[in-house]
């Protein structure tokens, strides 16, 4: 039974030997062992617009995937699609499936709730709760039903030392979080994210407000964080993008244009459109 059912029946599972479309030879690194296939997706809001069209993306564990492009064009609605919070928006069709660890996470049946303790996600602007620092970070575990305050101390350690902070407020726990610096508050966010020891990080343009220096050390503790995680990023700039990619997906208009390894499709892009963008012609 999945860990995401919350009854007795069994989840279809991702069909065996799926290969990508229109992407080149070197993605069949990524499908050895996918952690997420995102599978025909196509989302269209109650106004009208069809935000992903016919979307095909494999997903590999323990890498950073980076969705980069245009304003509009679909990253955010699939980065919501994948913890499921796009059931909390204006969403009147959604078509295709969503693979995780072999589950489609758009069964109606699925328990969203465990499903977003597997997968967390950290928004561009920091929203800490209005609570000293170590209840950001226990809130979740409470939630959880977890008491234990040994639990609760390793778990704090553990997560804020993953995000990078763990040295800046180890002697400021019992804080306001709110006094705390704008990249600060970022990386509380993500430490909070991972209390939980989820599988799948993903992060919607997570540095936009911050300084350079809060930027540097958020890109860097990705880079270890990697190592245990499947992170999945909407960056806030192509250069960033570049810096932190494994893996990069190009969207525009609702279409998945280029996906390949971060290296290459910032230097030699197989698509036109791709090479535009990333010179900056447009966007």
């Amino acid at each position: 039974m999945s860990a995401f059912h919350s009854d007795q029946h069994e989840h279809k599972h991702a069909p065996m030997g799926m290969k990508p479309r229109a992407l080149n030879a070197s993605m069949e690194i990524v499908l050895t062992d996918p952690k997420i296939i995102v599978e025909h997706l196509s989302i269209s809001y109650s106004d009208g617009t069809e935000s992903l069209k016919d979307i095909y993306l494999a997903i590999p564990k323990n890498a950073i995937t980076v969705l980069f492009g245009p304003a509009g064009g679909g990253k955010s609605t699939l980065l919501r699609t994948i913890n499921r919070l796009n059931d909390l928006a204006d969403v009147v069709k959604v078509q295709g499936h969503v693979w995780l660890d072999g589950v489609d996470i758009l069964d109606p049946e699925i328990d969203v709730i465990t499903l977003r303790r597997k997968v967390g996600i950290v928004f561009a602007r920091p929203v800490v709760l209005p609570l000293t620092i170590r209840q950001n970070l226990t809130y979740g575990l409470e939630l959880a039903g977890q008491r234990d305050r040994s639990i609760h101390a390793a778990a704090i350690e553990r997560s804020l030392k993953a995000a990078a902070i763990w040295d800046e407020v180890k002697d400021r726990l019992d804080e306001p979080a709110v006094s705390l610096s704008g990249g600060q508050q970022q990386r509380i966010c993500l430490a909070r994210s991972l209390v939980l020891e989820p599988e799948v990080i993903l992060l919607d343009e997570p540095t936009s407000g911050l300084d350079p220096i809060s930027t540097g050390k958020v890109e860097a503790s990705l880079q270890t964080l990697k190592e245990s995680y499947t992170i999945v990023l909407v960056p806030h700039s192509v250069q960033q993008a570049a810096r932190v990619a494994d893996y990069a997906a190009f969207f525009l208009g609702g279409e998945l244009i280029e996906y390949t390894i971060g290296k290459q499709i910032f230097t030699n892009p197989l698509d036109s459109r791709t090479e535009d963008y990333v010179e900056g012609r447009f966007g």
